[in-house]
């Protein structure tokens, strides 16, 4: 194994702190991976990764050779890539929220893949916050403001939101025509958020004002699907991206509430980790959804962005 290469087996066992998973990665036997650290170990005089039982860490030697890797992998993929005049190629680890790719990534990606045919998409799906070095992903389509200040963050647009209730609720509990009438009976279905650690308020806009209302609750859910799933059952309240729910309000399958006092639009970022460098790939990959990644019957263009 040459030394770039070897730097490549390094920067992955770096971000994945596994040597096993860093293999599996790369496609590469155990061995081949350890053999490869222990030769650039040797090769350095430093040791540059700390081994336990239970992870491998980076050394104070190995966090500087790391940063310098990175650096010297990306000037190489980007040289090779200006003398082959290839297109970007090779896998792309996507994070994206379920209901995000299913409504508005899956019908846009056939257009990425045909300008690039060589780039590979793995896509994983979840509501939880991935570490996306740990867990070696190349990037995030994140809803909401952002938490993690490691993260590098591009905007992609806004989401419309609505609030909603089913006809059962309104008929059980009536429709309120104002903010104020919320707190005289109404409940709502709470959604426990991992970025902030308890059930989110729910949030209108009024006279350049935004106002965050808990109401009580009897059934809590940590899932986007539970969430519409459970205003449907008439549980309470609920607040969405429209393109979740215009398709429940044609049909009246939910009412839309308040509609003077609309949710405060929720960004959309495209995000990847501060410490790696971004390759060809990913860099296609964020100029294609940048440019793309609009509807414009669910989303709200930022003007600030």
């Amino acid at each position: 194994m040459d030394r770039f290469d070897a730097m490549r087996v390094f920067a992955r066992i770096a971000e994945r702190r596994s040597f096993t998973q860093a293999a599996n990665d790369l496609s590469l036997p155990r061995a081949t991976v350890t053999d490869a650290i222990k030769a650039l170990e040797s090769r350095l005089g430093v040791r540059l990764l700390q081994r336990t039982t239970r992870q491998v860490t980076l050394t104070l030697e190995g966090e500087v050779f790391y940063g310098r890797c990175l650096r010297l992998i990306a000037d190489m993929e980007d040289a090779e890539g200006a003398f082959r005049d290839t297109p970007p190629r090779g896998p792309l680890r996507i994070e994206v929220h379920g209901t995000l790719a299913r409504n508005l990534l899956f019908p846009r990606l056939p257009a990425f893949l045909d300008a690039y045919p060589d780039i590979e998409l793995d896509i994983s799906e979840g509501d939880r916050y991935v570490d996306l070095v740990r867990e070696g992903v190349d990037c995030a389509i994140r809803v909401g403001e952002l938490r993690d200040s490691d993260l590098i963050a591009r905007r992609l647009t806004l989401l419309a939101e609505a609030t909603a209730a089913s006809p059962d609720y309104c008929k059980r509990h009536g429709t309120p025509t104002s903010i104020d009438a919320l707190e005289g009976g109404h409940v709502m279905v709470g959604f426990k958020s991992t970025a902030i650690g308890g059930l989110l308020p729910l949030e209108f806009q009024q006279d350049g004002h935004v106002r965050r209302i808990t109401l009580p609750t009897r059934v809590r859910v940590s899932g986007a699907d539970s969430y519409v799933g459970a205003a449907f059952a008439g549980f309470g309240i609920i607040q969405a991206p429209r393109y979740r729910l215009d398709d429940y309000f044609a049909a009246g399958k939910l009412l839309p509430l308040l509609e003077p006092f609309p949710p405060v639009p929720r960004p959309v970022n495209i995000v990847y980790a501060r410490t790696r460098l971004p390759s060809p790939r990913l860099r296609a990959f964020i100029e294609w959804a940048s440019t793309t990644f609009v509807s414009e019957a669910a989303l709200v263009l930022s003007r600030e962005s």
